[in-house]
């Protein structure tokens, strides 16, 4: 008996629970042998309950050529419960209130989640940000910044709390919500130096898994991490993402879930930026900065767009930058560029100004061709 023997559009959503008995029986058949998330729903629509599929479930086996079948032991599911109570977190079942709306589109949503932080965030507008895990600084500002303007707007940002830009989107999301979906179970820290970050998600916005409590995360549970956050989100934006990489698993898995995909452009010759750029030439929307997102975003949220809108014009009017002034920041940053790589924040330190105005100048000096960006956050001058 396999998930492959049947096909999971014909099954019926899953009823909700009715009692603490009936969801300690679903978490026991979701974690008994040979029963995947095909397999749950089936045995929930033909049977009506988890108990009663339980009590079936050993003779289905035999029937499909499985002797001396059993279902998950008690003692494991307890234990899990058990754990899950002393780090603080709880089961959300599809079909709940709780559970989120945009998850029960898809063919393969988890039947249930475990949840750290508050579970109002999940049925709130969201957008799903991911990228690079080894960043460049120009990413993972682009990440804050899409991420900062997104809450701002009222959205909520989802990301799987991976070092670079999954870390960076969080941690400017956090003021105004953020969901962190884990590869492992809710209550591991991976990795271990987004502890801090993990921990400040918990109380601020919420960390959800469908994995077992106390799961380390292995290979094979990213992808399924990945289609949970394109889930999530009612668009997903690439920053950086190299030719093959997670990233292009999940902005592939939103496409598939029929959400709008959207990308950062990047220089040709940083690898990081292929999966981008391929994105882009194949029909995803490019992203120059958080306004391009809202506006895909709009559509999906007419009264929210407006009053993004409004918020916009009501804002001051930003200053014209003055030519003179910009000639003179590219001159003093070629007079200190040469062939030999220059780490950008120690540029930034030796110019004695504010990052935001050297970065702009980079950029524009870096599209003309007279910079060369290289990885590690090195840059040089091209003669």
């Amino acid at each position: 008996m396999t998930d492959k023997d049947y096909n999971p559009s014909s099954c019926t959503p899953p009823i909700p629970p009715t009692s603490e008995d009936e969801s300690f029986a679903r978490l026991r058949l979701l974690r008994s042998r040979r029963v995947g998330i095909a397999t749950y729903n089936r045995l929930l629509a033909e049977h009506g309950s988890a108990r009663r599929a339980l009590a079936e479930l050993p003779s289905i086996a035999r029937a499909a050529g499985v002797l001396n079948y059993e279902t998950c032991p008690e003692a494991v599911v307890y234990a899990e419960m058990r754990a899950a109570k002393t780090v603080g977190a709880r089961l959300v079942i599809q079909g709940s209130s709780d559970y989120p709306q945009t998850l029960n589109d898809l063919s393969d949503a988890p039947p249930m989640l475990w949840i750290i932080g508050d579970a109002t965030l999940l049925n709130r507008p969201t957008v799903s940000l991911v990228g690079a895990r080894n960043a460049s600084s120009l990413g993972t500002r682009m990440a804050k910044a899409l991420a900062r303007g997104l809450g701002e707007a009222g959205y909520i940002v989802v990301s799987g709390l991976a070092r670079g830009v999954d870390a960076a989107a969080h941690l400017a999301a956090l003021p105004t919500g953020t969901i962190a979906v884990q590869a492992g179970g809710v209550d591991i820290m991976y990795p271990v130096e987004n502890t801090r970050l993990a921990e400040d998600i918990a109380k601020q916005g919420l960390r959800i898994s469908e994995q077992p409590v106390g799961l380390q995360p292995m290979a094979r549970h990213f992808p399924s991490r990945n289609r949970i956050i394109a889930g999530l989100g009612q668009a997903t934006v690439i920053v950086e993402a190299a030719a093959r990489s997670g990233s292009l698993i999940t902005a592939r898995d939103a496409l598939d879930q029929g959400r709008e995909v959207l990308a950062v452009p990047g220089h040709p010759f940083d690898a990081r930026a292929a999966g981008c750029n391929m994105l882009i030439r194949d029909g995803a929307t490019l992203v120059r900065h958080v306004a391009d997102v809202i506006e895909v975003l709009e559509p999906l949220h007419p009264e929210r767009g407006q009053d993004a809108r409004q918020r916009r014009s009501d804002s001051p009017p930003r200053p014209e930058p003055d030519l003179h002034e910009t000639d003179a920041l590219h001159s003093r940053i070629l007079s200190r560029l040469g062939p030999s790589p220059v780490a950008e924040d120690q540029l930034i330190r030796d110019l004695e100004l504010a990052p935001a105005s050297v970065t702009a100048v980079l950029v524009e000096l870096e599209l003309n061709g007279h910079v060369l960006r290289q990885s590690g956050g090195l840059i040089s001058r091209v003669n």
